[in-house]
């Protein structure tokens, strides 16, 4: 059975996870899937923070007092149009639409939000929209409380998100033998280049994202980010997209760093 759920988990704070699932969420809707991204990291909210309008039940909400609720009522859909200039778009399928479950609340509630309980509510919840959307990306904090282990357990995939750095490296191995102590393991490793190195250091990665200097989304804007970002969608769901590129040929993904 094709992988629907994938936890993108940050190696480190500020490794660019939230950005990396909305960009492959991009990637996605535009092959035609219909998308949910979940924000799991709680602390942080960062996907509410790449959101507008107004937020009514957020994912703590559907995990405490709404546990009853639809997911639907959670819901907000992302809007922003990604520009495409790198794709044939007369050979795109219509778009999937992409829905996002952010996390806004209180101190209180967040702290609820982090119990075993609400954790098994989660899983919950990414089993239910599961069921409802093609694909499933959930923006995972470093693994250190029950949302993130309930995600990575939960999530039929899980990928490790670190920077393109000699400390991602070091943080990209420490969290494998975390994910080996909650009883899983990590699929693919995707290294986030801040700094324009091209390459992750002394380590293998299966994807090399690069820094885009557009807002989310940007990697379907060049020839480089569709191949990056495809290499990325086929590492984390073992799944090739087939995009073409605006020039009439496919992208040609032999660049992926798992073939080095």
């Amino acid at each position: 059975m094709a992988a629907t759920t994938a936890a993108l988990v940050g190696a480190t704070g500020g490794a660019g996870t939230t950005r990396t699932c909305l960009e492959l969420a991009s990637a996605l809707a535009a092959a035609g899937d219909d998308v949910a991204v979940f924000d799991a990291a709680y602390d942080t909210q960062g996907l509410a923070r790449r959101l507008s309008g107004r937020l009514s039940l957020d994912a703590t909400a559907l995990v405490t007092d709404e546990a009853d609720s639809p997911l639907a009522e959670g819901l907000v859909e992302y809007t922003p149009a990604p520009e495409r200039a790198a794709l044939d778009t007369e050979t795109l399928p219509d778009s999937g639409r992409i829905a996002c479950l952010p996390a806004r609340a209180p101190f209180e509630r967040l702290a609820r939000a982090k119990t075993a309980e609400a954790a098994q509510e989660l899983a919950r919840r990414i089993e239910e929209a599961a069921n409802r959307f093609d694909a499933v990306l959930i923006d995972t904090p470093p693994l250190g409380s029950n949302p993130a282990v309930a995600a990575v357990t939960a999530a039929d995939r899980a990928a490790v998100v670190t920077p393109a750095s000699q400390r991602g490296v070091d943080a990209a191995q420490t969290l494998r033998g975390r994910l080996q102590d909650v009883g899983t393991s990590a699929d693919a490793v995707l290294a986030v280049d801040r700094d324009g190195a091209g390459e992750f250091p002394d380590a293998d990665a299966d994807a090399v994202v690069p820094q885009f200097s557009a807002a989310a989304p940007g990697a379907l804007e060049s020839a480089r980010g569709v191949e990056a970002i495809m290499t990325a969608v086929d590492a984390v769901y073992d799944r090739e997209l087939g995009l073409q590129l605006a020039d009439g040929g496919l992208v040609d993904r032999v660049a992926s760093l798992r073939e080095r």
